[in-house]
């Protein structure tokens, strides 16, 4: 077989162009260190610990964290040069400034930005594999990746759980009236259980329902409900492509959870089916477009395609399936919804989560909907 000719570039070089691009590649080989140093600010305590301090030793700052100050002096070389940690050379002291502090401490959730620094680490343990991939096709299983749901269980507490009574759930018009009188939710890929305890702890008269392939995650639901003597929510390991429970729920949610799946489309039609006629589905996934063009202004465009190539692709593909990815769009994901039977599809975008939109719909009480399939929608 021939090889495919390969085109050479014949424009004048830019030496401007090639300066700048040098300069922006250096900043992010920064900006990533930075994120890395500031996981480990957020793991360790660190941040919390100076939040609040006056001018402070690196002995000061050690002892207070309760760690070794040689590894916290080094921590804060990166939090001074990269703009983060305030130093006085005259003395040797550092301060974390309240406006700085505003971001990165647990007493600010959810605007805490160190939590989601920690996928850079999270995301970094499977490159090898990842690599691998690249030649050889197939993704990667949940239980490759280290900490994964404690990192997503973290962010989502800022994100959803922290936002659920206030914002999210009043989305759909008189949902709150209903879970204080009672219903049925399932809450589908429902991770380590926090939105699902939120919601069961908030409306006592409702009961609650969570799936998730994980077994692990599931195992860390079943103790967050015993922790906090929850009897009106269960957690079960199950795979939502087989869910067959015919119109059992009056409200299904799921946060963050339909690109990652192994066969969406098949996902999206049981929840349609699983839903009482009437019924509510609320569901979370990343804003963006389905089209590369329309993502060039992103605010976390690199990410988002990132996230999707280290995670939520390579998860899928491990499963045998369609690798729909983090920035499958906004376009495919009504496209799809639409074609699974929902109707009055409304999407809403919050201030306080800028990178997620918010789709509220239902299911109505006479339906009758062509269904495409996988390669239809990827226009495989």
């Amino acid at each position: 077989m021939a090889m495919p000719e390969i085109q050479t570039h014949t424009d004048e070089f830019d030496e401007a162009k090639s300066e700048a691009f040098s300069d922006h590649f250096v900043a992010a080989l920064n900006a990533s260190s930075l994120m890395m140093m500031s996981s480990i600010g957020h793991r360790t305590g660190l941040f919390d610990t100076m939040d609040g301090m006056d001018w402070s030793t690196v002995q000061q700052i050690a002892e207070g964290a309760g760690l070794n100050d040689r590894y916290v002096r080094e921590w804060l070389g990166a939090m001074v040069t990269g703009g983060v940690v305030e130093y006085q050379s005259t003395d040797q002291t550092y301060r974390l400034p309240a406006e700085h502090a505003r971001w990165l401490t647990r007493r600010v959730t959810p605007e805490n930005l160190s939590v989601t620094a920690q996928w850079i680490s999270v995301l970094g343990c499977v490159e090898t594999r990842i690599i691998e991939k690249f030649k050889t096709g197939g993704g990667l299983h949940y239980e490759c990746f280290e900490r994964f749901h404690e990192t997503m269980a973290e962010e989502s507490a800022q994100t959803v759980v922290a936002a659920l009574q206030n914002h999210i759930l009043p989305l759909s018009k008189g949902l709150a009236d209903q879970l204080q009188k009672g219903i049925a939710v399932l809450d589908v890929g429902c991770g380590s259980g926090r939105a699902a305890c939120s919601m069961a702890k908030a409306f006592p008269a409702s009961t609650f329902t969570g799936y998730d392939l994980c077994e692990d995650a599931i195992e860390a639901a079943i103790s967050l409900a015993r922790e906090q003597g929850l009897d009106n929510v269960t957690f079960l390991a199950k795979d939502i492509t087989t869910l067959d429970e015919p119109e059992g729920y009056d409200l299904v949610t799921g946060f963050d959870i339909v690109h990652d799946q192994k066969d969406p489309v098949t996902v999206l039609s049981n929840i349609y089916s699983v839903l009482k006629a009437g019924g509510t589905f609320l569901m979370q996934d990343i804003a963006g477009s389905s089209y590369l063009e329309k993502n060039l202004d992103h605010p976390i465009g690199p990410f988002g395609y990132t996230i999707s190539t280290m995670h939520c692709m390579t998860v899928s593909l491990a499963q045998g399936g369609v690798g729909l990815g983090t920035m499958w769009g906004e376009e495919l994901a009504e496209e799809m919804l639409t074609d699974a039977g929902f109707t009055g599809l409304v999407k809403h975008k919050l201030t306080h989560d800028f990178i997620n939109v918010y789709y509220v719909m239902k299911k109505e009480h006479v339906a009758a909907v062509t269904r495409q399939t996988d390669s239809e929608h990827l226009g495989c």
